[in-house]
């Protein structure tokens, strides 16, 4: 009930706040307020009348409260108008068990897990399969058009000569060698601007690491977890190779798809080899992107099979089977609040390190580094990133592809180089809208009304927030 009086008193500052609408009505249906709960998710739909989370949510509170046929007809709906929202199939999945169709409730189940395997859940699975819901010779794929949902058998995936798998299972390092990078080519000179950043890193991460007998002696190792987050686009993986690089150590960039498996307990295996990999090739750095899709929240999971996952992820960075002295957890995520705590104590992601948008010089370096090698007219890297205020890496990106593109079709007519002008550069400035700020929104709800630990005081200094 605490959590809810502190997302009210939230609320009177900001109203119309989806993500603190989000938590308020799941925090009515934790408490099975289901009266209340059904009030805050029709208020999200005024603010967005197409939000999959409220509608997803009002449908099964509805079946909650008996009205299963309306909870049917809601859930197909949101399925029609958001087709990769894999939250809304499960509950599809789960309405169709319910009334007996178990093939249909297979169907939507297999839906949900090709848009992320994360949203498995073994135990609707199991129902599933017990009540005569087992997987056929074939793939069955659902896409929706309209209002309705067409099906569709794809190639077995069990066929031997397309395993998706194949290759990984030996597990021997000449298999990782190649499946991962051995060593980053990139250092701190060759990243622009983040100087506060750098040194930061500099402080928790590479100076224990490169006087790790100095560590030793103090009873300290080397190593350990430090999690990267901050706006997306902002140099977050490009800082964390450059760390490497600054280190001489190898670089292993984890992607979910070299960890995540349809058989049960192969992501485990996986994500264990990949930590034995790291730890036979110390000084390692292993690399996280999106480290939240890995681990999540297990409150938000129940039963699903993402949590066996969780907890081997959080028993390998604790390094109870084998020691992890000499290899550095980087996690990056731009939601460092969907983790779950867990993985924020001590010996995990206990160093956290804020990633803001480029300030006014780095946003300079950056403009020089996207002209180096293309045919730019008397740029003046100064005057425009006075104008890019708030923009990522990404969105001056963004800028240059725009005037890059005016310019070719310029070139195109003409039969020669035309040249991207400083004009051409400060209309893509005004064209382009900084990703950055709807971060911030979200962000800033979190860094006032969930942080308690003061995980994320950099983003009110940042802000320009006193606590």
């Amino acid at each position: 009930m605490a959590e809810i009086e502190t997302l009210k008193q939230a609320l009177a500052v900001s109203p119309d706040n989806i993500p603190l609408l989000l938590m308020l009505g799941k925090a009515y249906m934790d408490e099975f307020q289901l009266g209340e709960a059904r009030e805050v998710f029709d208020r999200m739909l005024v603010v967005d009348p197409m939000n999959a989370d409220a509608k997803t949510a009002i449908a099964k509170l509805l079946d909650l409260g008996g009205r299963s046929s309306e909870a049917i007809l809601r859930i197909e709906q949101v399925c029609a108008e958001s087709p990769e929202f894999a939250p809304a199939w499960i509950l599809r999945a789960t309405f169709a068990l319910n009334e007996g169709e178990a093939k249909l409730a297979r169907e939507y189940y297999e839906k949900a897990v090709s848009i992320g395997v994360v949203y498995s859940d073994s135990e609707l699975l199991k129902r599933i399969e017990q009540a005569g819901g087992s997987k056929g010779p074939s793939r069955t794929t659902i896409q929706s058009s309209g209002d309705q949902a067409s099906v569709y058998m794809d190639q077995d995936p069990f066929d031997d000569e397309e395993d998706p798998f194949d290759g990984f299972e030996s597990g021997g390092d000449d298999d990782l060698e190649l499946e991962f990078a051995s060593k980053p080519n990139s250092d701190f000179s060759k990243v622009g601007g983040m100087e506060s950043v750098k040194e930061d890193i500099r402080m928790k991460i590479l100076y224990p690491m490169e006087n790790a007998e100095l560590f030793k002696a103090y009873g300290k190792s080397a190593g350990g977890g430090v999690l990267l987050y901050g706006p997306p686009g902002c140099g977050k993986t490009m800082i964390s190779r450059a760390t490497a690089g600054e280190i001489d150590a190898k670089f292993i960039s984890v992607g979910l798809h070299q960890i995540l498996d349809m058989f049960i307990g192969k992501s485990e295996e996986k994500l264990h080899e990949i930590f034995e990999f790291a730890r036979r090739n110390a000084p390692s750095v292993l690399f996280f992107d999106e480290v939240d899709a890995l681990a999540a929240d297990r409150k938000d999971m129940r039963t699903s099979a993402g949590r066996t996952l969780i907890n081997q992820f959080l028993s390998e960075m604790d390094g109870t089977e084998a020691h992890n002295d000499g290899v550095l957890v980087l996690g990056a995520t731009n939601a460092p609040w969907h983790l779950d705590s867990a993985f924020l104590r001590p010996g995990r992601f206990d160093r956290l390190i804020f990633v803001p948008p480029p300030d006014e010089p780095a946003r300079a370096e950056i403009v020089r580094i996207m002209a180096d090698g293309k045919p730019v007219d008397k740029l003046d890297p100064a005057a425009l990133a006075k104008k890019l205020k708030d923009f990522s890496g990404a969105d001056i990106k963004a800028v240059f592809d725009q005037a890059i593109e005016a310019s070719l079709t310029e070139a195109m007519k003409a039969g020669k180089i035309v040249p991207v002008t400083q004009k051409q550069l400060a209309k893509g400035a005004r064209q382009v809208k900084p990703s950055t700020r709807k971060w911030f929104e979200s962000a800033k709800n979190y860094a006032l009304y969930a942080n308690q630990s003061g995980f994320y005081d950099d983003v009110l200094t940042y802000l320009g927030i006193s606590k």
